[in-house]
């Protein structure tokens, strides 16, 4: 790979190659990377697996030390590629309360901020196309 961030590099089974391609990619690529998986009724809903991740989304912790707590997004750092959840917070030395960065793919989203209009395009987007294809498949048989 070059060293600057090309986007036309499709994929590579070289895993340094996909690492590269994931440290050099710029905060609107990131973004994408930031998704997790939603819960079994928003996906029932919207007809979708995955969105990316917003501030104001309450989210499930699947793994880790925090496995089973719910909490509201507070923000979110696209550089570092972490999310930092309401109420999910470790004790320092000091005796003073951080919060704890998290990774998106640790998360399931189990409910959905939809004050962003472009957001909301979106999933209606989704499900305009599931409806014309299940028309289609009716007309066929």
């Amino acid at each position: 790979m070059k060293t600057k961030f090309s986007t036309k590099w499709k994929r590579s089974e070289k895993a340094a190659k996909q690492r590269s391609y994931r440290c050099r990619a710029p905060l609107h690529i990131r973004h994408k990377f930031m998704s997790a998986n939603l819960s079994k009724e928003l996906r029932e809903k919207y007809g979708r697996r995955s969105l990316p991740i917003r501030k104001g989304d309450i989210v499930r912790i699947m793994k880790g030390e925090f496995k089973k707590k719910k909490g509201k997004i507070i923000s979110i750092d696209t550089k570092k590629g972490k999310v930092f959840v309401e109420g999910i917070q470790r004790l320092k030395k000091d005796g003073t309360k951080t919060n704890v960065p998290l990774s998106p793919h640790v998360l399931q989203i189990t409910e959905l901020l939809l004050e962003d209009k472009k957001r909301v395009k979106v999933l209606q987007r989704k499900n305009l196309q599931e409806k014309k294809e299940k028309i289609s498949e009716e007309k066929k048989s």
